[in-house]
C-alpha cells in the first residue's frame, strides 16, 4: 500500500489549494477513503471521508461548505479542494485508508495558511 500526498503550500487568508493522493498497492475503488489532518502539538484528526463508490462524503463542522473530497476510480486519486482557507487550517493533511483493521497512511503535506 502506497498512499503519496501533494499540493500542500504556503497560502493566505482566503485562498484556494486542491491536494491530491496518489494511491496504489490496494484495490482502490473498493475502499472508503478519508483526508486527516495534525496541526503543531495537536492530534490527527479525520475530517473529510469518501465512500468507494459514488458521492457519499462527510465533513468535519469546520471545513463544511469550504472543503470538498473527491476521488477518481479509474486513476487511484483522491482530492481535497480547499476553498476559503483560514489560518486555523494550518497542518500538515494526510490521506488514509484503513484495510483489514490497519490504517495506512502517506507522509502528509503541509498546508500554512499565514498573513
Amino acid at each position: 500500500v502506497q498512499l503519496v500526498e501533494s499540493g500542500g503550500g504556503l497560502v493566505q487568508p482566503g485562498d484556494s489549494l486542491t491536494l491530491s493522493c496518489n494511491a496504489s498497492g490496494f484495490a482502490f475503488s473498493k475502499y472508503v477513503m478519508r483526508w486527516y489532518r495534525q496541526a503543531d502539538g495537536g492530534i490527527r484528526r479525520q475530517i473529510a471521508t469518501i465512500a468507494n463508490v459514488g458521492t457519499t462524503t462527510d465533513y468535519i463542522q469546520s471545513i463544511k461548505g469550504r472543503f470538498t473530497i473527491a476521488r477518481d476510480n479509474t486513476k487511484n486519486i483522491l482530492t481535497l479542494q480547499m476553498n476559503d482557507l483560514k489560518l486555523e487550517d494550518t497542518a500538515v493533511y494526510y490521506c488514509n485508508v484503513r484495510l483489514y483493521g490497519s490504517d495506512y497512511w502517506g507522509p502528509g503535506t503541509q498546508v500554512t495558511v499565514s498573513s
